[in-house]
Order: structure tokens, then C-alpha cells, then sequence
């Protein structure tokens, strides 16, 4: 219990995240990642160069400023990182998510008519604000102009929330880019559970995805509004013009994210920017080199991690698929790593 706790506190102290769980901390070696050496890492290094610059301590501005005329990536993570596994009594889970590309209309029409908004004014910063039920039946942001654009499926808006972001195809053709800009306070409460604990044995968690949501909100108009107004957190955003459509949306670094390699974090156990070796389990197992470049409000956890997969429709499948245990390993500047061995 002792080293435990004194895992807690180091990990507190190295990156200025404050841990209150039994959390056990290993310090490895290269050789004991599972596959280390079946992954060519080169789009890993590209993706850590993105976001290293905004890393502040000494020892990542000298790593990054080493990184950025490196050629070998392999040499270059093993020399200047070690890797660490972070457990705690919770289970490992990976997913994926994606950046969902809508069809769209700027003005309402017969067709068009579920509005993405941006935030109110009257938003407070913090604390809870109105339901997702509040502000959809009370009509409350209506005739404001906060009004971004128009979707033609209510399904469609509330996974656009779940993501956080966006590409919306308008009529004329041209893209638009739109990201996470505040929420209105509240937990997010799952809707796939909701439809299995309502389904009377017709689902089971396993059988529920967003395809089998949209299909069942469709056939079911007004209890699939009571179902998807379960979740009581409701999401605004901003219009973001300047990303080229070639890359990946912007991550919590406010720096693209790239597909494959991007993955979303519990920053109280793992820290943003870091490399992390990902051992994904399942049909389709997964070794490779990610780095923490994003963060999720259902993210919480050392072992649990959301994988970008990219952007549009054929994503959004892929990422549909990944639901699968595994591990996650931390690469650490040296010092820090050794740091928690003494721990």
C-alpha cells in the first residue's frame, strides 16, 4: 500500500496531474513492449513533432528540438524515452472515433432543419446550464442567429456532439469545418445503454452502434427524441476556417490530429504530447506508435484510450469497429521515467 501511494504522489508531482486512485507504475524496458520492433514508427515521429513544440519542460523542448532533424525514429524514441505501464483497478478499453463529414445546408429548409449552434452568451463558464431536453423544447435558441448551419438528421447532430467536431458538405459543394466550443455543463449519459436497458432483450451492449441508433431513432420519431434526449449534455460550437481540408481536425493541443496515430487520453494518467505503445486486443489486433494529442469527456482511465481513425463516412465504420481490450504503455523522457522507479 505504501508504494502504491507513493506512485500516486510522484505521478502528481511529474506532470501536474493529481491522481487519487491505487495506481501501480512499472518501469520497462524497450525489449518487454509486445511488437516494438513490427511497427515502422516514421508517421509517429511526425505526428509527436506537431505537438512537441507546445511542451514547456526542459527535458521534452530538448527531446522535440533533437526530434526535428532526426531521420530514424526508432533510434530516436529509444533513446530518449523509456516506457512505463500505468494500471489501475479499472479495465483496459480502447475505441475509435472519427471526424464525421454531414451534408449540410446554411439556411433551413423542408429538408434541412436540426440546427448546430454556436454557444450562447449567456453560457455561464461553469456549472450546469440547460438540459439537452431544455434547450430543445424550449426553444430558448431560437431567431438568435446562433445558428452555424443546418442538418438534416437529428442523429446525425447528436453524434457530431459526441465527436466534437466536423466536416459539413454544404449544398454548393464547399466544405466546413466546425469544432467543440463549450458545453453546457452536464454529464454525458450513454444512449446506447439507454436503448439496451429499454429494449426488452431486443439489444444487447454488444449489438448497439450509431448505425443501429440511427435506424432505431428513424423507425421510433418520438420516443428516439426521448432517447437521445437521455443524454443531458448538449455540445456548441465554432466555425474553424483555417485547417486545409488534407488534415485532421484539431485536437485538444489545437493542432491537427493525424489518423492512426492520434489518440484521446486521460491526462490525469497519461500526459498530452507523450508517445504511447498501444497493444490492441481482438480480431483485428493493433501494435503500433500513438501519440496523446486529444482528451474525451468519457475518457477516464490509465488503460483507456480512443483512437482517431480519420475523417468521413468509410472512418466512421472503421472506427464503429474498435471496441477491444489491450495496453497501453507510456514513453517517458528518461529522467522522468526513472523519477517513478525510486517512487
Amino acid at each position: 500500500m505504501i508504494r502504491t501511494l507513493l506512485h500516486v504522489l510522484v505521478l502528481s508531482l511529474a506532470w501536474g496531474s493529481h491522481v487519487h486512485a491505487e495506481v501501480k507504475v512499472s518501469v520497462l524496458e524497450f525489449s518487454n513492449l509486445p511488437n516494438w520492433t513490427s511497427d515502422a514508427k516514421s508517421d509517429a515521429l511526425t505526428a509527436f513533432l506537431e505537438t512537441c513544440p507546445d511542451l514547456k519542460s526542459n527535458d521534452w523542448t530538448a527531446i522535440c528540438a533533437v526530434g526535428q532533424h532526426t531521420t530514424d525514429a526508432d533510434t530516436f524514441f529509444e533513446a530518449f524515452f523509456k516506457p512505463i505501464k500505468i494500471e489501475t483497478t479499472d479495465p483496459s478499453l480502447l475505441t475509435g472515433y472519427f471526424e464525421p463529414e454531414l451534408q449540410a445546408s446554411r439556411a433551413k429548409t423542408g429538408r434541412f432543419v436540426y440546427p448546430i449552434y454556436q454557444k450562447p452568451p449567456e453560457l455561464p463558464k461553469r456549472g450546469r446550464w440547460l438540459t439537452r431536453a431544455e434547450i430543445e423544447d424550449s426553444r430558448v435558441m431560437e431567431n438568435r442567429g446562433l445558428e452555424i448551419a443546418w442538418l438534416d438528421d437529428p442523429v446525425d447532430l447528436f453524434f457530431l456532439q459526441v465527436q466534437g467536431s466536423g466536416r459539413l458538405r454544404m449544398q454548393d459543394g464547399t466544405i466546413v469545418r466546425v469544432g467543440y466550443a463549450a458545453k453546457n455543463g452536464h454529464k454525458y449519459r450513454s444512449v446506447g445503454k439507454e436503448l439496451v436497458a429499454q429494449g426488452q432483450g431486443i439489444y444487447n451492449e454488444h449489438q448497439v452502434s450509431a448505425s443501429v441508433i440511427k435506424n432505431w431513432v428513424k423507425r421510433n420519431p418520438v420516443d428516439g427524441r426521448k432517447l437521445l434526449q437521455h443524454n443531458d449534455s448538449y455540445v456548441f460550437f465554432r466555425e474553424i476556417s483555417n485547417i486545409p481540408n488534407h488534415r485532421g481536425p484539431k485536437g485538444a493541443m489545437n493542432r491537427s490530429l493525424f489518423p492512426m496515430r492520434s489518440i484521446a487520453v486521460d491526462p490525469a494518467f497519461i500526459p498530452l504530447g507523450a508517445p504511447v505503445w498501444m497493444k490492441m486486443d481482438g480480431k483485428e489486433p493493433l501494435n503500433r506508435l500513438m501519440i496523446a494529442q486529444d482528451t474525451g469527456s468519457v475518457i477516464k482511465g490509465a488503460q483507456r484510450a480512443d483512437i482517431f481513425v480519420g475523417s468521413g463516412p468509410k472512418a466512421g465504420k472503421e472506427a464503429g469497429r474498435i471496441k477491444n481490450s489491450g495496453s497501453l504503455y507510456v514513453l517517458l523522457p528518461i529522467k522522468r521515467a526513472l523519477a517513478l522507479s525510486r517512487g
